[in-house]
């Protein structure tokens, strides 16, 4: 395909791109954060924002389904009984925007400055759900649709998709497709088009150790009751050895060993200390010996804190022993590992290390396997294509840190590969204060969808 083929859509997006973005910026308006139920209304608003959109634009079925958490949208434009099937996903929901003081403008009052545009949900995933729209608009206005395309959008998926595998296995036959493209990834630079290969998988818990009936004095009690916090952090602190290596028992036996050949193609990313340490303002890093950065977040399980409570924390002194102590834990599995067989390691290690002072309880939050995509998935030739007509380099292969769990249940469920790539950016400090969407990358993303989705005219 020459770039002649698409001048005129083209010339549609940038000729609507002001229009778009604040369309866009109307979508990030709305507060959809899934994991809290006073926001419950604004995920409503979310879902027919975008059900208003595609109705626009004349799909030939727009429905929202209910499930029992937040809906899902679902809609198809058919142009062709004999064309190819493509299933786009998204998700309108998006992180809490806390801690609100960190943000240097609401964050529900999106604005541009500097070539980005700042929202909670502009990069994750809003943004990018709203590039395919536009170059679905763009051509759908211009042009004829060379494929079928289908489009599902969760809402939960920020709480880790708790009713959409059984939505997808509901409705298998209505979500039957040939390719599935999932844009929740992201680039390594903005002259650095990516494609992702591999996800890690995630095992989150919530861990609590639980002492005396109330909280104590800890002057009258310091000492001869164990404490909660201590016993809490002297936990977490063995989880891990003097290498950076996981102690859970068995935690490593399903972990694939790195090829000689993909720590080859690794290395080429350049993705190394000086980058982690540039992205992240850092001085030094961690981690397990024995891998380099990216091994250890692309191909290396590992194991943190998200989050941790005890006592008293608010300005000034209360001395006491607390009655509790808290910590969110989450692991970042890899492909074969396998989430309960974790939950099952965790409490094996609970049950060794946790004194009989006290007592301790485990909930397993939520769970997924890690993703690995098989060499020639359909339509990702076409995807690298696009990516290197458009920006006018090879795009880069990689191993994604992060888990997208729609990407193993439609490969188990609908039995189709994912194309994992995005426009979103390292920098773009998704689920922290001042999340942002770099606009020059997302304009190019648009272009590439454009070129990718008119590339089906040349499929037999």
């Amino acid at each position: 395909m020459t770039i002649k083929d698409i001048e005129h859509i083209r010339k549609h997006y940038q000729d609507n791109q002001d229009r778009l973005l604040d369309e866009l910026m109307d979508l990030l308006r709305i507060p959809s954060v899934s994991t809290d139920p006073s926001h419950s209304e604004d995920i409503i608003n979310a879902v027919h924002f975008l059900k208003k959109k595609l109705d626009t634009l004349g799909f030939d079925l727009v429905k929202v389904f209910k499930t029992p958490g937040h809906p899902i949208l679902y809609a198809e434009k058919i142009v062709n009984q004999d064309s190819p099937v493509l299933l786009v996903y998204g998700h309108y929901d998006v992180q809490p925007p806390d801690p609100i003081k960190g943000w240097k403008n609401p964050p529900f009052e999106p604005f541009v400055e500097d070539d980005h545009l700042y929202a909670r949900g502009a990069s994750d995933m809003k943004g990018q759900v709203w590039a395919t729209i536009s170059a679905i608009e763009s051509i759908l206005k211009t042009d004829t649709l060379p494929v079928n395309i289908k489009i599902l959008i969760e809402g939960e998926e920020e709480i880790g998709s708790p009713n959409l595998e059984s939505f997808l296995k509901e409705h298998k036959s209505m979500l039957e497709c040939d390719f599935v493209l999932n844009p929740d990834a992201g680039m390594l630079a903005p002259d650095k088009p990516t494609i992702t290969y591999s996800l890690r998988g995630l095992a989150y818990f919530e861990l609590r150790i639980i002492g005396p009936k109330a909280d104590l004095h800890s002057g009258i009690f310091g000492g001869v009751i164990d404490n909660p916090a201590n016993v809490l952090s002297k936990v977490i602190a063995g989880m891990h050895d003097e290498k950076g290596r996981v102690t859970l028992p068995n935690f490593y036996d399903a972990v694939r060993k790195i090829s000689d050949e993909e720590r080859q193609q690794l290395s080429k990313l350049g993705m190394e200390s000086t980058f982690y340490k540039t992205l992240t303002g850092v001085s030094a890093l961690g981690g397990e010996d024995g891998f380099t950065p990216i091994e250890q977040v692309g191909v290396r399980p590992s194991l943190d804190v998200n989050g941790i409570y005890a006592g008293y924390i608010e300005k000034g002194a209360k001395t006491i022993i607390p009655a509790y102590a808290m910590a969110k834990i989450s692991t970042r599995l890899v492909a074969d590992q396998d989430p309960e067989q974790v939950h099952q390691s965790l409490r094996t290690y609970l049950k060794q290390n946790v004194p009989s002072s006290v007592k301790w309880e485990l909930d397993y939050l939520s769970g997924a396997l890690g993703y690995l995509v098989q060499d020639n998935a359909p339509g990702v030739d076409l995807f690298i294509n696009a990516l290197q007509k458009t920006w006018g380099t090879e795009p880069l292969l990689k191993p994604e840190g992060g888990s997208i769990p729609v990407a193993t249940s439609m490969k188990n469920i609908l039995g189709v590969d994912s194309i994992i790539t995005g426009f979103g950016l390292p920098d773009d400090q998704i689920h922290s204060p001042n999340e942002r969407l770099h606009l020059p990358t997302h304009r190019k993303g648009v272009e590439a969808l454009i070129r990718f989705l008119m590339s089906f005219n040349y499929q037999g």
